[in-house]
């Protein structure tokens, strides 16, 4: 049996490096993230989760355990994704300063035919932030490929007043949540 990360996001790798998952295989899933109409924020980040997992279990065996994730930034009910141009992520930052987020992860765990997906929600406050060090942060490139185009985990965290909830699933893999799933699948530490 192999744990296999479908994911090409370094972050997810060092936060299963960080808490003692080694050996894991990793697999990145490059399939587009559309979403269905009228699904709920939690059942969007689950399907895309799941949609991940499925492609990837193609390339692996029936023993192998596939874990996969996707992150989503809410404000007010509008998804923020990853920024796809500088413009994008300061318009980003703009909408999410002095405001409270959320942040949902769904994860999905693949093995052979049993699959089960979970959810994460923290909520984060911003402080407000002017438009210059919203520029020079957009400048330094680190927003351009993180949901809400911040990583509370590097620059970003002088933007963050106060989290509640799972810190990790603001970075994109909510760790407890994610080895309770796993411990249910026959996998630990």
């Amino acid at each position: 049996m192999n744990i296999v990360l479908a994911s090409g996001s370094p972050r997810r790798r060092e936060l299963l490096s960080m808490v003692g998952l080694s050996g894991f295989v990793v697999i990145p899933d490059d399939t587009a993230e559309d979403v269905p109409e009228g699904l709920s924020p939690e059942q969007a980040v689950c399907y895309i989760a799941l949609q991940k997992a499925k492609n990837v279990s193609r390339s692996c065996g029936a023993e192998d355990v596939i874990i996969a994730a996707d992150t989503l930034v809410y404000l007010d009910g509008k998804p923020f994704g990853k920024p796809e141009t500088p413009e994008n992520a300061a318009e980003m930052l703009r909408a999410l300063s002095g405001n409270r987020h959320t942040v949902y992860t769904g994860i999905a765990l693949l093995k052979g035919g049993c699959c089960v997906t979970s959810t994460e929600t923290t909520d984060v406050y911003f402080r407000v932030i002017p438009d210059q060090e919203i520029l020079a942060y957009v400048s330094s490139g680190e927003p351009m490929d993180k949901a809400g185009a911040y990583a509370a985990q590097g620059r970003g965290a002088v933007f963050v007043e106060r989290i509640e909830g799972d810190f990790f699933n603001v970075m994109g893999l909510p760790l407890c949540r994610l080895f309770v799933m796993l411990r249910d699948f026959g996998v630990s530490l």
